[in-house]
């Protein structure tokens, strides 16, 4: 007993050495040359107030490996709630399967907490044996046990975790569990996943009074990238304008040529915003996209054009500026100005030709002036 005393108060000096800056590097070699024998010294700092000391102990048992897990796995059931979030992290780090029972057991436990960081070490080891536990903590009580879950439980790609899953993208009452469940979905890359975006994507409460809310879901849908083109050209034809919005932005940041008939289908669509977002995803596309924006400068209503103008801008094709200086004589006169201001956002000299005569016309101001400044933008 005197020997194991000795060696646990020769760790604690060697743990508070740590701070001096002098004898760290010393005491860090002798703690890691220590082994199993300095383990309780180093949990003991993690409890430190001094955050550096916490994270030198956390650094060095993460160092120690697979010689650290013993000890550490029993110290994660019986420190302190604050330090065993902190073994559950290192054990995570370690990434050893023989820390998997242990793990299992803290995320049955008392604390929320530990419940959380024991479901995201057991992502971090990747052992698939993990999966039934993790899915139990899909349906755990607090939230941040469900984002931790759903986060580590994606990266196993287990069909069995898809259900799971998808309940919560569909029905938890936590914005940040369903964006948590939209990114776990998104790392399986398991295409039976998708039609539970397309659903969610339907659902106001990712919307309603809750500003980029959605934008995990929509990057977390982009992620599936081709196995999503055809569920998502499908989606354009939804009856909430709000599908073909969302369809059409992703299709666009997928960057599939199949989209680009479609979108250009929806860019006619009878809700403005899904109209503009067809256009600025076929805007991506370049020249692909040249003959259905062209086609649409000939529609009869003037938004249209101006979402046709405003993508074709930004197509950077050779062929766009005759088209434009074209609808320079468009009659309707948002549509003008639009095309004005355009022609002078592609810095082509060669729109100065068609610039030069409204600039000079002074019996229209307003256009002039918007001529004259987009000239400027030529040289």
């Amino acid at each position: 007993m005197d020997w194991i005393t000795g060696k646990r108060d020769d760790s604690k000096k060697l743990v508070a050495q740590l701070s001096d800056p002098s004898k760290r590097a010393a005491a860090a070699n002798e703690l890691i040359h220590q082994g199993s024998a300095a383990v309780d010294a180093l949990t003991d700092a993690l409890a430190s107030k001094d955050a550096s000391m916490r994270t030198l102990a956390a650094q060095i048992l993460v160092k120690m490996g697979t010689t650290a897990i013993p000890r550490l796995s029993q110290n994660l059931g019986t420190a302190h709630p604050a330090t065993r979030q902190r073994v559950a992290d290192i054990l995570g780090e370690i990434r050893h399967p023989s820390a998997l029972p242990a793990l299992t057991e803290a995320a049955r436990g008392e604390y929320f907490t530990v419940r959380a960081r024991a479901a995201s070490a057991l992502g971090r080891i990747g052992d698939a044996s993990a999966v039934p536990a993790l899915n139990a903590l899909l349906g755990d009580p607090e939230p941040t046990v469900r984002i931790a879950a759903a986060l580590a439980v994606g990266a196993f790609r287990d069909p069995a975790s898809i259900i799971p899953l998808s309940d919560l993208l569909l029905e938890d009452r936590e914005i940040e569990v369903r964006q948590a469940a939209a990114q776990g979905l998104a790392s399986t890359r398991l295409p039976q996943a998708i039609p539970y975006f397309i659903e969610a994507m339907a659902d106001s409460f990712w919307w309603y009074e809750r500003e980029n809310a959605a934008e995990p879901l929509l990057a977390s849908l982009t992620k599936f990238g081709a196995d999503a083109v055809e569920p998502l050209i499908e989606a354009l034809r939804h009856y909430e304008a709000t599908v073909r919005r969302s369809a059409a932005i992703v299709l666009g940041r997928i960057g599939d040529t199949r989209a680009v008939e479609a979108l250009g289908m929806a860019l006619y669509d009878l809700h403005d915003e899904v109209g503009r977002a067809a256009a600025d995803s076929l805007a991506g596309f370049g020249a692909s996209a040249f003959d259905v924006l062209s086609e649409a400068l000939h529609h009869p209503e003037a938004g249209i054009r101006l979402r046709a103008v405003s993508a074709l801008t930004r197509l950077r094709d050779p062929r766009v500026l005759p088209l434009l200086a074209e609808m320079l004589h468009d009659h309707d006169r948002l549509v003008q100005k639009q095309v004005i201001q355009s022609l002078g956002d592609m810095r082509d000299p060669r729109a100065a030709a068609a610039l030069t005569p409204i600039a000079d016309n002074r019996s229209d101001r307003e256009l002039s002036i918007l001529a004259r400044e987009a000239i400027k933008q030529l040289s």
